[in-house]
């Protein structure tokens, strides 16, 4: 893999890292190197965990790539939720080990994984997208309607409120939060806790439980490409 998404195997644990500027920026090319470590996790047989830099995961798409244009946009998003569900469909279980901010598609990741631990600290985690402009796509409003408390799903998706990591807990983003400095060893204890599982059961069962959102994701997807964000 190139800088981008940084692969790390051992001991049957995929960890994937994002490395993409000071926000890491979801864009095209990391989406591709995305899906080409999940293609290798899936051929080790690894449970993968994904995370950031320290101080945050992502603050969500690329600016530069949503404001060159309605189709860059709309093919971006496409992507974007397209991973989403894959996330939601993989295989072998999924960790996401967020170190900080997780903001927008940041908090997407979050919602598309199965198990959550973030980091406590001044950190915010949320959907901002109606607070800088952007109408909420049908694909977010999908999968945070599924992923997310009731009491939180309106306030984080139409009043845009961001989310402290314990309140981030509360609402559905996160399922624990640890001081930074056991974010590895904890992410790393889930993934071998997961790793006991019967991988063909977890598979099966994981694609009934979500075969709902995945139905609905699929017919959000092909709404959101004639949709002006």
């Amino acid at each position: 893999m190139s800088e981008l998404i940084t692969y790390h195997a051992e001991d049957g644990i995929a960890t994937l890292t994002l490395n993409n500027g000071k926000v890491n920026a979801i864009s095209p090319d990391l989406i591709t190197e995305f899906n080409a470590a999940l293609d290798r996790a899936v051929v080790e047989r690894a449970v993968v965990i994904i995370t950031g830099q320290p101080g945050i995961l992502s603050g969500g798409y690329d600016l530069k790539v949503m404001t060159s244009g309605p189709q860059q946009a709309v093919s971006l998003v496409t992507a974007g939720s397209t991973l989403a569900r894959r996330l939601l469909a993989h295989p072998f279980p999924v960790i996401v080990a967020c170190p900080g901010h997780a903001v927008a598609k940041g908090a997407f990741l979050l919602l598309s994984a199965d198990y959550r631990i973030g980091v406590e600290g001044p950190y915010k985690i949320g959907l901002n997208e109606v607070a800088i402009g952007m109408t909420m796509h049908h694909a977010g409003i999908e999968l945070a309607r599924d992923r997310l408390r009731r009491s939180a799903f309106h306030r984080s998706v139409i009043n845009a409120e961001m989310f402290d990591p314990q309140a981030a807990r509360e609402a559905g983003f996160l399922d624990a939060v640890v001081p930074a400095e056991q974010l590895l060893e904890a992410a790393t204890s889930a993934a071998h806790a997961l790793k006991k599982l019967n991988m063909n059961a977890h598979k099966k069962t994981k694609l009934k439980v979500r075969k709902d959102l995945l139905d609905a994701l699929d017919e959000a997807i092909i709404l959101d490409q004639d949709f002006a964000l």
